[in-house]
């Protein structure tokens, strides 16, 4: 390995982020703008703040909170001193969180007022807290921002540190068992960044729009977007009507949305009344995307979609459907497809041998290169399992094709095996989803005493449309044959959603396998 490649890590990116461009308008949260050198000197203030207050080297912060300014800076100000960050998501309950203090043994806990009360219970349960820290005046907890305010702005500097070191533990959604400390190395994130300003159309003035919860995926582009001296713009949560207005209002060029975002957009959001001339890149990922709903926000927004496909386990992200690989009417087929390896990762589908399988076949989707993670949080024997052999073994079933695309079919833990048969929801969610009246779908497998599984759909219905189970029933059985027809279909007013906005499939099969457990394939 070169000197250039080992000597620059995560820090190095940091402070030439924040220090290339010290007049420019950094951050914008409601009527507040920042700049580059004022966000520069309250990360300072913060990192000697924490540093009085005991937070060392292989230590852990743990944040609770919405969008703002000060929470990433916080979580930067902790990879400065040299400890690691991690989330405690704001959908999340108590004891997820306490989970997650006990196992990394978490000093310190910054949280926003709108959280203090919850954070205030963690902090009496969890023995390891000893310090908690609010984002703002409040009448219960230290104010993290008078705390701050004393300490005399002082010059970022690099930190050196090593490419295994772990600036991040970031936990897994916890849709198939018990949520899971995804360790982040230096070198990890080193590759983020390089990933997203040179393979996820990144514009060369880039003015970020911020509403996935920064305190996990969502503050992924942030970086990279101050690299280029561009401007971050934050949302406290999302709201169609108001993401549509401020792309307008603040002439948003990119930002990161998640599917069930995209969908609502298109239902309740009406980008027709809007300008979003300025908008370039939408990037969406975290779960797969309908074909169908991707060609109706093509037209709606135009060409401005970007798959980025990864997993906390792989926070580079691995594959991505570039912009003019989305094309409806030339080539629809490459909208059902997670796209093709990132610059500086390698990906191949593998088979049960572990060798690359032929185009067409069913394999797993298996990641290695510097943005995979170091494992799992004190546990070996699956962090073993999930790096075999030197590769990242993400878990989804995927075929790939003759010019190397990759096509995601299904979760390894959710296929569907029914009367013998390997059933693939998403194949099966990408019929129904072309439906017009059907705003989302999930598919899952339910306890059946002649088929072992049978095959339900779980549908949303556009506003003020109907749903003719029948009718779709009869479609998925024209297009993918009767073993994979559903035999039931369930339409609900809203879907369950894990806390990072992906369609929670574990609750939606929780109360049919309730009293029997179901077999992980």
């Amino acid at each position: 390995m070169s000197l250039a490649t080992s000597d620059v890590n995560y820090t190095d990116l940091l402070v030439q982020a924040l220090t290339r461009y010290p007049g420019r308008e950094a951050f914008v949260d409601g009527d507040r703008r920042l700049s580059y050198a004022q966000s520069a000197a309250r990360i300072s203030q913060f990192m000697q703040l924490f540093h009085a207050r005991g937070l060392r080297p292989g230590a852990t912060l743990a944040i609770l909170t919405v969008n703002v300014p000060e929470a990433w800076m916080a979580q930067m100000a902790a990879c400065l001193l040299g400890a690691a960050f991690t989330g405690l998501h704001p959908l999340g309950s108590v004891d997820d969180h306490l989970h997650i203090c006990d196992e990394l043994a978490v000093d310190m806990l910054v949280v926003h007022p709108a959280y203090l009360e919850r954070g205030l219970a963690l902090g009496q349960r969890a023995a390891s807290v000893r310090h908690i820290l609010a984002l703002g005046p409040n009448s219960d907890a230290e104010d993290l921002l008078a705390l701050a305010d004393p300490f005399p702005v002082r010059r970022l500097e690099r930190r050196a540190c090593g490419r295994e070191d772990v600036h991040w533990i970031a936990y897994t959604g916890g849709t198939t068992g018990r949520s899971k400390g995804v360790e982040i190395p230096d070198r990890a994130l080193v590759q983020q960044v390089q990933t997203v300003t040179t393979s996820l159309g990144l514009p060369e003035n880039p003015r970020f729009l911020a509403v996935a919860p920064i305190s996990h995926a969502g503050v992924l582009p942030i970086v990279p977007t101050l690299f280029r001296g561009g401007t971050v713009v934050f949302q406290r949560g999302f709201d169609p009507a108001k993401w549509l207005a401020c792309v307008e209002a603040e002439r948003i060029n990119w930002s990161f949305i998640v599917p069930t975002m995209l969908y609502s957009l298109l239902d309740h959001g009406r980008p027709e009344d809007h300008d979003l001339s300025s908008l370039e890149t939408i990037m969406y990922g975290s779960s797969p995307m309908s074909a169908a709903r991707l060609a109706e926000a093509h037209e709606a927004m135009g060409p401005v979609f970007l798959q980025a496909y990864g997993q906390s386990e792989c926070v580079s992200f691995a594959t991505t459907l570039r912009k003019d690989e989305h094309d409806p009417l030339g080539n629809p087929q490459l909208l059902r497809s997670c796209g093709r390896p990132v610059l500086g990762m390698r990906v191949e589908v593998l088979g049960e041998d572990g060798r690359p399988v032929a185009p067409g076949e069913v394999g797993e989707i298996c990641v290695r290169g510097p943005g995979i993670m170091k494992g799992y949080h004190h546990r070996p024997e699956e962090t073993a399992q999930a790096l075999k052999d030197g590769w990242l073994h993400s878990g989804d079933l995927a075929t790939v094709d003759e010019d190397g695309f990759v096509y995601i079919v299904d979760r390894k833990k959710e296929m569907i095996i029914t009367g013998g048969f390997n059933v693939y929801s998403r194949e099966i969610e990408d019929v129904i989803a072309e439906l017009p009246e059907i705003s989302a779908v999930a598919v899952i497998g339910v306890p059946d005493d002649r088929w072992g599984e049978a095959v339900k759909a779980v549908v949303v219905a556009r506003p003020g449309e109907r749903v003719d189970p029948d009718r779709l029933i009869e479609l998925v059985r024209a297009r993918k044959g009767a073993h994979q027809a559903p035999k039931t279909v369930d339409v609900v007013d809203r879907m369950p959603l894990t806390a990072v906005g992906k369609i929670d499939k574990k609750a939606l099969r929780g109360r049919f396998w309730a009293d029997q457990e179901r077999m992980v394939h």
